[in-house]
């Protein structure tokens, strides 16, 4: 395939605190759900490739786990795997909400963010910008333009309602080098289907779960198979991992209730993905303490 004079592409990454919307931006830019999305931190634990194919220009997207001070090994290894990731891509975007004031936090990301990769191009984002006056986001640009350095380009964007998101995309390619299309113009992601699977499951779990529980709870994909007799319908059987068997309670919830709507959320995203009708089964075990064993991470795909 040969590619446009000018073309541009390169490997881009949002940074920013929890919640700040980084995976709503990237699936918002792909136009695809690639990345789960939670009020939770430490939603995203891997760095997922989202790729957006516009004429002139492909930007791969690589939404990583959120730098944070860690408190197990799982977090001591997001972390190294963010750090890789960071001096690896062509652009790093940090995300702002505009109703939050800009912190320490903020302030520590920039500084690990600078420290690893000082010659990397900055651009700021200012996102959410549906939930605040307009005079709240023409302030919040402001300050992020002072924090980040008057040479960074800043540019605010909704990406739950769909307002400038193009224009976010026309910065960011703007601020690739020249290069080549590196994916076909039909791929959307480098997750594989069980991967995504395992997400969607992990997601549904996510909600409504007491402050503690997010982080002990991983998902594995055991086996997707045809359903038998059907030929519209497939089989994915799932675990859902704990540290605990207090946590197992609380996922499970009172009679199985809890674990049923994780299903039924579950299940729907996965049909979607997949193009086709889904038995999903569903068990709940207790790995104990694994975020902090090496032995259960390595199972856990960490």
């Amino acid at each position: 395939m040969n590619t446009p004079e000018g073309f541009r592409s390169g490997f881009v990454s949002f940074v920013g605190r929890p919640n700040t919307g980084k995976s709503t931006l990237t699936n918002a830019l792909v136009g695809e759900k690639i990345a789960i999305t939670s009020s939770r931190p430490q939603t995203t634990r891997h760095a997922i490739r989202g790729l957006v194919h516009r004429p002139d220009s492909q930007i791969i997207l690589v939404d990583t786990p959120g730098l944070h001070r860690p408190r197990t090994l799982l977090g001591e290894r997001l972390n190294a795997l963010v750090e890789d990731t960071y001096t690896e891509v062509d652009l790093i975007g940090m995300c702002f909400p505009a109703g939050e004031r800009i912190g320490p936090g903020d302030r520590w990301i920039l500084d690990q963010v600078r420290s690893l990769c000082p010659t990397t191009p900055l651009v700021g984002i200012v996102t959410k910008i549906d939930a605040v006056s307009k005079q709240k986001v023409v302030e919040q640009l402001v300050a992020v333009s002072e924090f980040l350095g008057t040479d960074c380009e800043v540019v605010p964007v909704s990406a739950t309602a769909g307002e400038q998101v193009d224009v976010v995309a026309d910065v960011i390619a703007s601020l690739l080098p020249e290069g080549p299309r590196f994916y076909p113009e039909d791929m959307v992601t480098e997750e594989s289907d069980e991967s995504r699977m395992s997400e969607l499951i992990r997601e549904a779990a996510l909600e409504g779960v007491r402050d503690e529980l997010p982080h002990s709870i991983a998902v594995t994909i055991e086996e997707v198979l045809p359903h038998e007799g059907r030929q519209d319908m497939v089989d994915v059987h799932a675990t859902v991992y704990v540290e605990r068997q207090s946590q197992k309670a609380i996922v499970l919830g009172t009679g199985g209730s809890r674990m049923r709507e994780v299903g039924t959320r579950a299940r729907a995203g996965i049909e979607e993905l997949l193009g086709t009708r889904v038995y999903l089964d569903l068990h709940v075990k207790v790995l104990k303490e694994w975020q902090r064993d090496p032995k259960s991470l390595g199972r856990l795909g960490f």
